[in-house]
């Protein structure tokens, strides 16, 4: 075969360190485009990129031979840094050192555009802690509620 054609699309989600709620309001846009610079500069399509104070949620278009993981540490890496240089707020920020990713075919890209982008609206109704567990059990995916999350206080 001539050429390689792909539509990789997958879905980032990954939370504060100890799910606190420090992505405030005022600066989380320019953080939110930020990620979404990161993922571009990697030469990935950042499709959109949102979330609430505890977490992001981040739905990418990847080229094949993207190794998954080493985006997520790049967005999380260059992400802190560039908050603690703007210095938002008192402290040092940092994100959890898990996360979890999930796949998309073409045809429900929509339907996770949408569900990132009414982050807000949806968690006027259940936190990001039973949101998770619902993303891993719809995806199948095992895990023990024990190692989900690193706690503020661990």
């Amino acid at each position: 075969m001539a050429g390689t054609f792909s539509k990789i699309y997958i879905q980032y989600v990954f939370a504060v360190q100890g799910r606190m709620n420090l992505l405030h309001k005022p600066w989380r846009l320019e953080v939110f485009k930020y990620i979404s610079g990161i993922i571009e500069g990697k030469g990935q399509k950042s499709i959109i990129v949102n979330g609430v104070e505890d977490h992001v949620h981040a739905l990418v278009g990847i080229n094949p031979v993207v190794n998954i993981s080493e985006l997520v540490r790049d967005i999380k890496n260059n992400s802190s840094k560039f908050i603690n240089k703007q210095k938002y707020f008192n402290g040092k920020f940092a994100w959890q050192s898990g996360y979890a990713v999930f796949s998309y075919s073409q045809s429900h890209v929509k339907k996770a555009y949408k569900y990132i982008l009414d982050q807000e609206e949806h968690h006027r109704k259940r936190n990001f802690r039973e949101e998770y567990i619902d993303l891993l059990q719809r995806f199948e995916i095992p895990f023990d509620e024990k190692y989900l999350f690193q706690e503020a206080d661990s």
